[in-house]
């Protein structure tokens, strides 16, 4: 999804204008009572824009294939209505990713989750610089996750960012015939299932 519109209350001091952040509490409560969605980056929210057709098939696609493969296991999937909280160091954070795997999940009755274990997000042109810096140096602070997805829309590429015993490991898949690994949550990820029914530009 792509962050479009600056959301923030602005209170007139004669000539100079201070800037309202939003606490926690507030954003959590507005996005239950909304219809649009916002990401939230320390009392800031960003609106999300809707997605084209090839980008909702390919998450959606994710989805189906993350849920059929983790059937049975303690592990799911969530789809991009479900935001990861994002603790860092001096501030907090809400993202909308378009997929993620949780094993250790938060009650029922939140509207996110902390442990991600597997983040998916799907490119496009107009999200592009900011999933893989500001979203991905985010994402990689998340103590829980294992492995982060980044899904090309307009040919068969993912891009996976896998922790090791040093740190994050970056890694390459093109091509419908690759199938990347996913030993954290004991299942592989084709490439080709990925991108089923979808068309490429020639």
């Amino acid at each position: 999804m792509k962050p479009v519109v600056l959301a923030l209350d602005f209170i007139a001091m004669g000539a100079v204008e201070k800037l309202e952040l939003l606490d926690v509490e507030t954003y959590l409560l507005r996005e239950e009572q909304g219809d649009v969605r916002h990401e939230y980056l320390n009392g800031v929210i960003y609106a999300m824009a809707g997605a084209k057709n090839r980008h909702n098939a390919i998450s959606t696609n994710a989805i189906i294939s993350l849920g059929s493969s983790l059937r049975g296991s303690s592990c799911r999937p969530t789809n991009s209505d479900t935001k990861i909280r994002v603790l860092l160091p001096n501030e907090i954070r809400f993202y909308y990713p378009d997929a993620m795997v949780v094993c250790d999940r938060n009650p029922d009755d939140d509207n996110f989750e902390d442990r991600p274990v597997v983040i998916i997000e799907v490119l496009s042109e107009g999200t592009r610089r900011t999933d893989l810096a500001e979203k991905r140096e985010a994402y990689l602070q998340v103590s829980s996750l294992r492995v982060l997805i980044f899904i090309e829309q307009d040919f068969p590429k993912v891009m996976v960012d896998r922790r090791g015993d040093h740190g994050f490991e970056s890694e390459s898949y093109s091509g419908l015939e690759a199938v990347i690994p996913l030993p954290e949550v004991e299942i592989d990820l084709p490439l080709a299932r990925l991108y089923e029914d979808v068309e490429f530009s020639d």
